[in-house]
Protein backbone atom coordinates (compact mmCIF):
# COMPACT_ATOMS: atom_id res chain seq x y z
CA UNK A 1 0.00 0.00 0.00
CA UNK A 2 1.26 3.38 -0.89
CA UNK A 3 1.05 6.51 1.04
CA UNK A 4 -1.24 8.04 -1.88
CA UNK A 5 -3.21 5.36 -1.67
CA UNK A 6 -3.59 6.12 2.30
CA UNK A 7 -4.01 9.46 2.23
CA UNK A 8 -6.90 8.93 -0.20
CA UNK A 9 -8.76 6.67 1.97
CA UNK A 10 -12.14 8.27 3.57
CA UNK A 11 -12.21 9.14 7.25
CA UNK A 12 -14.71 6.19 7.38
CA UNK A 13 -13.02 3.71 6.16
CA UNK A 14 -9.74 3.95 8.44
CA UNK A 15 -12.09 3.83 11.38
CA UNK A 16 -12.97 -0.05 10.60
CA UNK A 17 -9.80 -1.10 12.03
CA UNK A 18 -10.47 0.32 14.85
CA UNK A 19 -13.86 -0.73 14.94
CA UNK A 20 -12.66 -4.53 14.41
CA UNK A 21 -9.90 -4.04 17.59
CA UNK A 22 -12.63 -3.02 19.59
CA UNK A 23 -15.27 -5.63 18.51
CA UNK A 24 -12.62 -8.21 18.63
CA UNK A 25 -12.01 -6.87 22.51
CA UNK A 26 -15.69 -7.03 23.84
CA UNK A 27 -16.89 -9.99 22.20
CA UNK A 28 -13.72 -12.52 22.49
CA UNK A 29 -15.66 -15.72 22.52
CA UNK A 30 -17.31 -14.78 19.20
CA UNK A 31 -16.25 -15.30 15.67
CA UNK A 32 -16.25 -12.62 13.66
CA UNK A 33 -16.72 -12.75 10.07
CA UNK A 34 -14.83 -9.97 8.30
CA UNK A 35 -14.60 -9.42 4.19
CA UNK A 36 -12.33 -7.69 2.16
CA UNK A 37 -13.24 -4.47 1.21
CA UNK A 38 -12.05 -3.97 -2.69
CA UNK A 39 -11.97 -0.36 -3.68
CA UNK A 40 -8.68 0.60 -2.10
CA UNK A 41 -6.52 -2.45 -2.82
CA UNK A 42 -8.41 -5.43 -0.89
CA UNK A 43 -5.92 -4.75 2.35
CA UNK A 44 -8.75 -3.76 4.50
CA UNK A 45 -11.66 -5.22 6.00
CA UNK A 46 -15.29 -4.63 6.94
CA UNK A 47 -17.04 -6.56 9.95
CA UNK A 48 -20.07 -8.06 9.05
CA UNK A 49 -21.70 -8.22 12.78
CA UNK A 50 -23.95 -5.26 13.79
CA UNK A 51 -22.07 -2.62 15.85
CA UNK A 52 -24.79 -1.58 17.75
CA UNK A 53 -25.55 -5.37 18.79
CA UNK A 54 -22.00 -5.93 19.79
CA UNK A 55 -22.11 -2.64 22.24
CA UNK A 56 -25.82 -4.49 23.79
CA UNK A 57 -24.28 -7.57 24.42
CA UNK A 58 -21.83 -6.14 25.96
CA UNK A 59 -23.56 -4.04 28.33
CA UNK A 60 -26.20 -6.80 28.89
CA UNK A 61 -23.20 -9.43 30.24
CA UNK A 62 -21.74 -6.13 32.20
CA UNK A 63 -25.12 -5.75 34.18
CA UNK A 64 -26.14 -9.15 34.28
CA UNK A 65 -22.76 -10.02 36.28
CA UNK A 66 -24.23 -7.10 38.77
CA UNK A 67 -27.54 -8.96 39.13
CA UNK A 68 -29.21 -6.29 36.80
CA UNK A 69 -31.70 -7.10 34.03
CA UNK A 70 -33.32 -5.10 31.29
CA UNK A 71 -36.95 -4.62 32.24
CA UNK A 72 -39.96 -2.06 30.86
CA UNK A 73 -40.12 0.69 33.62
CA UNK A 74 -43.37 0.72 35.41
CA UNK A 75 -45.76 3.54 35.05
CA UNK A 76 -46.28 5.68 38.43
CA UNK A 77 -48.14 8.47 39.16
CA UNK A 78 -46.20 11.49 39.23
CA UNK A 79 -46.32 12.60 42.70
CA UNK A 80 -45.18 15.65 44.86
CA UNK A 81 -42.78 14.28 46.88
CA UNK A 82 -43.25 17.28 49.40
CA UNK A 83 -46.83 17.19 49.82
CA UNK A 84 -46.89 13.59 50.34
CA UNK A 85 -44.25 14.05 52.61
CA UNK A 86 -46.08 16.54 54.28
CA UNK A 87 -49.84 14.68 54.11
CA UNK A 88 -48.21 11.12 55.62
CA UNK A 89 -46.02 12.68 58.60
CA UNK A 90 -48.27 14.08 60.66
CA UNK A 91 -50.92 11.00 60.03
CA UNK A 92 -48.66 7.69 60.33
CA UNK A 93 -49.05 7.71 64.11
CA UNK A 94 -52.95 8.19 63.75
CA UNK A 95 -54.86 5.61 66.05
CA UNK A 96 -58.05 3.51 64.57
CA UNK A 97 -60.22 6.15 66.70
CA UNK A 98 -58.40 8.89 65.06
CA UNK A 99 -59.18 7.47 61.07
CA UNK A 100 -62.88 6.59 62.15
CA UNK A 101 -63.52 10.34 62.60
CA UNK A 102 -62.91 10.53 58.57
CA UNK A 103 -65.56 10.44 55.91
CA UNK A 104 -63.69 9.10 52.52
CA UNK A 105 -65.43 10.10 49.41
CA UNK A 106 -65.00 9.62 45.37
CA UNK A 107 -66.66 8.46 42.11
CA UNK A 108 -66.96 5.44 39.89
CA UNK A 109 -67.74 4.30 36.87
CA UNK A 110 -70.49 1.69 36.26
CA UNK A 111 -71.25 0.50 32.99
CA UNK A 112 -73.86 -2.27 32.10
CA UNK A 113 -71.38 -5.04 30.47
CA UNK A 114 -68.19 -5.42 32.65
CA UNK A 115 -65.77 -6.64 29.83
CA UNK A 116 -65.23 -10.11 29.68
CA UNK A 117 -66.38 -11.15 32.58
CA UNK A 118 -70.02 -12.98 33.35
CA UNK A 119 -71.36 -16.36 34.12
CA UNK A 120 -69.80 -19.57 32.87
CA UNK A 121 -71.71 -21.88 31.03
CA UNK A 122 -71.28 -25.79 30.28
CA UNK A 123 -70.52 -26.42 26.94
CA UNK A 124 -70.11 -29.18 24.90
CA UNK A 125 -67.12 -29.31 22.22
CA UNK A 126 -68.16 -27.23 19.05
CA UNK A 127 -70.66 -25.42 20.92
CA UNK A 128 -68.70 -22.18 21.85
CA UNK A 129 -71.09 -20.53 19.22
CA UNK A 130 -74.27 -21.58 20.40
CA UNK A 131 -77.15 -18.96 21.37
CA UNK A 132 -77.64 -20.88 24.87
CA UNK A 133 -73.98 -20.27 25.04
CA UNK A 134 -73.31 -17.12 24.68
CA UNK A 135 -73.75 -13.46 26.05
CA UNK A 136 -75.22 -10.14 24.72
CA UNK A 137 -72.75 -7.20 24.47
CA UNK A 138 -72.89 -3.56 22.94
CA UNK A 139 -69.89 -1.51 21.39
CA UNK A 140 -70.37 1.52 23.74
CA UNK A 141 -72.36 0.03 26.72
CA UNK A 142 -74.21 2.67 29.03
CA UNK A 143 -72.46 3.73 31.96
CA UNK A 144 -73.41 6.02 35.23
CA UNK A 145 -71.02 8.01 37.19
CA UNK A 146 -71.83 7.98 41.07
CA UNK A 147 -70.33 9.45 43.82
CA UNK A 148 -70.14 8.02 47.59
CA UNK A 149 -68.58 8.58 50.88
CA UNK A 150 -68.04 6.42 54.00
CA UNK A 151 -67.01 6.05 57.28
CA UNK A 152 -66.00 3.46 59.59
CA UNK A 153 -69.34 3.45 60.67
CA UNK A 154 -71.14 2.92 56.99
CA UNK A 155 -71.52 3.78 53.83
CA UNK A 156 -73.67 7.57 52.35
CA UNK A 157 -75.96 8.01 49.95
CA UNK A 158 -75.28 7.61 46.34
CA UNK A 159 -75.47 10.71 43.68
CA UNK A 160 -75.49 9.81 40.37
CA UNK A 161 -73.49 12.41 38.49
CA UNK A 162 -75.44 13.39 35.24
CA UNK A 163 -72.49 16.01 33.75
CA UNK A 164 -69.17 16.84 33.71
CA UNK A 165 -68.40 17.78 37.35
CA UNK A 166 -67.17 21.32 37.63
CA UNK A 167 -67.18 23.33 41.29
CA UNK A 168 -70.75 24.49 40.99
CA UNK A 169 -71.42 20.70 40.25
CA UNK A 170 -69.63 19.77 43.03
CA UNK A 171 -70.83 21.87 45.21
CA UNK A 172 -74.35 20.87 44.37
CA UNK A 173 -73.58 17.37 45.30
CA UNK A 174 -71.69 18.54 48.60
CA UNK A 175 -74.83 20.44 49.80
CA UNK A 176 -77.90 17.67 48.80
CA UNK A 177 -75.49 14.41 49.49
CA UNK A 178 -72.52 14.94 51.10
CA UNK A 179 -73.90 17.08 54.30
CA UNK A 180 -77.26 14.25 54.49
CA UNK A 181 -74.06 11.37 54.71
CA UNK A 182 -72.63 13.47 57.46
CA UNK A 183 -75.96 13.56 59.51
CA UNK A 184 -76.35 9.87 58.77
CA UNK A 185 -72.74 8.80 59.86
CA UNK A 186 -71.76 11.19 62.60
CA UNK A 187 -75.00 13.17 63.86
CA UNK A 188 -73.76 16.15 65.79
CA UNK A 189 -70.07 14.56 66.19
CA UNK A 190 -67.21 16.38 64.57
CA UNK A 191 -65.72 14.63 61.72
CA UNK A 192 -62.87 15.93 58.85
CA UNK A 193 -63.88 15.21 55.17
CA UNK A 194 -61.47 13.66 52.42
CA UNK A 195 -61.35 14.44 48.78
CA UNK A 196 -58.80 13.32 46.04
CA UNK A 197 -58.65 16.88 45.18
CA UNK A 198 -59.67 16.78 41.37
CA UNK A 199 -59.82 20.42 40.07
CA UNK A 200 -63.16 21.08 40.70
CA UNK A 201 -62.52 19.95 44.59
CA UNK A 202 -59.45 22.32 44.81
CA UNK A 203 -61.42 25.04 43.17
CA UNK A 204 -61.46 28.19 45.26
CA UNK A 205 -64.97 28.34 45.17
CA UNK A 206 -65.20 24.79 47.01
CA UNK A 207 -62.74 26.04 49.64
CA UNK A 208 -64.81 29.00 50.14
CA UNK A 209 -67.93 26.26 50.65
CA UNK A 210 -66.04 24.34 52.96
CA UNK A 211 -64.72 27.35 54.94
CA UNK A 212 -68.79 28.70 55.08
CA UNK A 213 -69.76 25.55 56.31
CA UNK A 214 -66.89 24.59 58.93
CA UNK A 215 -65.84 21.30 57.55
CA UNK A 216 -62.46 20.84 57.96
CA UNK A 217 -60.66 18.94 54.43
CA UNK A 218 -58.12 15.95 55.13
CA UNK A 219 -54.47 17.20 53.58
CA UNK A 220 -54.45 14.91 50.47
CA UNK A 221 -51.99 14.43 47.60
CA UNK A 222 -53.30 15.70 44.36
CA UNK A 223 -51.22 12.95 42.25
CA UNK A 224 -51.73 9.94 44.72
CA UNK A 225 -52.36 6.33 44.11
CA UNK A 226 -55.78 4.78 44.86
CA UNK A 227 -55.47 4.22 48.40
CA UNK A 228 -58.49 5.83 49.68
CA UNK A 229 -60.78 3.03 51.68
CA UNK A 230 -63.56 4.00 49.24
CA UNK A 231 -62.32 2.25 46.77
CA UNK A 232 -62.43 -0.93 48.58
CA UNK A 233 -66.34 -0.73 48.83
CA UNK A 234 -66.33 -0.20 44.72
CA UNK A 235 -64.48 -3.18 43.81
CA UNK A 236 -67.24 -5.09 46.11
CA UNK A 237 -70.23 -3.71 44.57
CA UNK A 238 -68.46 -4.30 40.81
CA UNK A 239 -68.07 -7.89 41.97
CA UNK A 240 -71.35 -8.60 43.64
CA UNK A 241 -72.98 -7.17 40.35
CA UNK A 242 -70.62 -9.27 38.33
CA UNK A 243 -73.53 -11.21 37.72
CA UNK A 244 -76.37 -8.54 37.21
CA UNK A 245 -77.41 -8.32 33.75
CA UNK A 246 -79.51 -4.41 33.73
CA UNK A 247 -81.19 -3.65 30.18
CA UNK A 248 -80.82 0.08 30.62
CA UNK A 249 -79.48 3.04 33.07
CA UNK A 250 -81.90 2.90 35.25
CA UNK A 251 -81.67 -1.15 35.96
CA UNK A 252 -78.10 -0.05 36.44
CA UNK A 253 -79.08 2.33 38.67
CA UNK A 254 -81.22 0.64 41.52
CA UNK A 255 -78.84 -2.77 41.23
CA UNK A 256 -75.86 -0.22 42.30
CA UNK A 257 -78.32 1.25 44.96
CA UNK A 258 -79.05 -2.08 46.00
CA UNK A 259 -75.72 -3.40 46.28
CA UNK A 260 -74.48 -0.25 48.08
CA UNK A 261 -77.02 -0.55 50.69
CA UNK A 262 -75.89 -4.43 51.47
CA UNK A 263 -72.24 -3.19 52.52
CA UNK A 264 -71.95 -3.51 56.31
CA UNK A 265 -70.37 -1.42 58.99
CA UNK A 266 -67.34 -4.08 59.34
CA UNK A 267 -67.02 -4.06 55.85
CA UNK A 268 -66.37 -0.33 55.66
CA UNK A 269 -63.89 -0.72 58.99
CA UNK A 270 -61.75 -3.08 57.68
CA UNK A 271 -59.99 -1.27 55.30
CA UNK A 272 -59.71 1.69 57.51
Amino acid sequence: MTIDTLQRRPRHEMSLQKRLAVHRALCPSKEIETKPIQKYGGDSQRVDCSWSQCFKNHYAQTHARHGFQLSHSLCQAALEQQTVSEASQDKKDWTAAEWSKVMFSDESKFCISFGNQGPRVWRKRGEAHNPRCLRSSVKFPQSVMVWGAMSSAGVGPLCFLRSKVNAAVYQEVLEHFRLPAADQLYGAADFIFQQDLAPAQSAKATSTWFKDHGIPVLNWPANSPDLNPIENLWGIVKRKMRYARPKNAEELKATIRATWALITPEQCHRPI
